[in-house]
């Protein structure tokens, strides 16, 4: 199957609705280059091309043009089991993604067996990308892998120290640091209470650590306290 081939599938599972939907969603992508796949039809696809010659060929030809292409790329991604070429594809797939939902579908089944050798090196890199969804991407796996068993105090630095003007880069921040009050509250909340992080990141990591059913509601409390009136 060609890359041209696989275009043609995508077309064929065209749905009008949901590019009407979805494109709503995705300000940063022209509406005439969504087809309007639903998700669940993406995967399938990908499952079916995973391993073969020609998914390694359609992973090569970069950029792409609809919103499904983008995304089967990062499906099939996902799916590849060795590190160091997962790394590989990501590092040419990155610069060419547009869009958060694309940004955030990507999750390399590869990096959850190898956390230890993705940070700081390779995270590192792409905090300091000067491609928006690269960075959010960065802090995306930040947030998914080492709130846990792999936690350093460091990482909240790495995500603090981000100055970007894209908002999907600040919301991505927000989220990480949300999210981190829940995992790891006891080096997070000084963040919070001492009002170490811009204004605008702030008040959102707050808002969304509000609205967490996993924030207990005392520290709720002290959180809306801490929030910042605008200048």
């Amino acid at each position: 199957m060609s890359g041209g081939a696989i275009r043609e599938r995508l077309l064929a599972l065209e749905d009008t609705g949901y590019r009407e939907f979805i494109s709503g969603l995705l300000p940063t992508v022209d509406k005439g280059r969504i087809i309007g796949v639903r998700m669940p039809a993406l995967r399938k696809l990908a499952q079916e091309l995973a391993g073969t010659a020609e998914a390694e060929a359609f992973l090569k030809a970069l950029p792409c043009h609809y919103l499904e292409e983008s995304n089967l790329h990062g499906l099939l991604i996902n799916r590849i089991s060795d590190y160091e070429e997962a790394v590989g594809a990501l590092g040419r797939f990155l610069p060419h993604v547009d869009n958060w939902a694309t940004c955030d579908l990507l999750s390399p089944q590869a990096f959850k067996t190898r956390p230890a050798a993705l940070y700081p090196g390779q995270i590192g890199l792409w905090l300091t990308s000067p491609h928006p969804y690269t960075v959010r991407f960065a802090v995306g796996q930040m947030m998914s892998l080492y709130l846990g068993e792999y936690f350093d105090p460091h990482m909240l630095e790495k995500a603090a120290g981000i100055r970007s003007d894209e908002y999907y880069v600040n919301m991505m921040v927000a989220w990480y640091f949300a999210t981190a009050l829940a995992l790891q509250p006891e080096a997070t909340l000084p963040w919070i209470t001492q009002k170490r992080l811009p204004r605008w990141t702030h008040n959102k990591a707050i808002q969304k650590a509000v609205e967490s059913y996993r924030i207990p509601p005392e520290m709720k409390a002290e959180l809306k306290a801490c929030r910042l009136k605008r200048r």
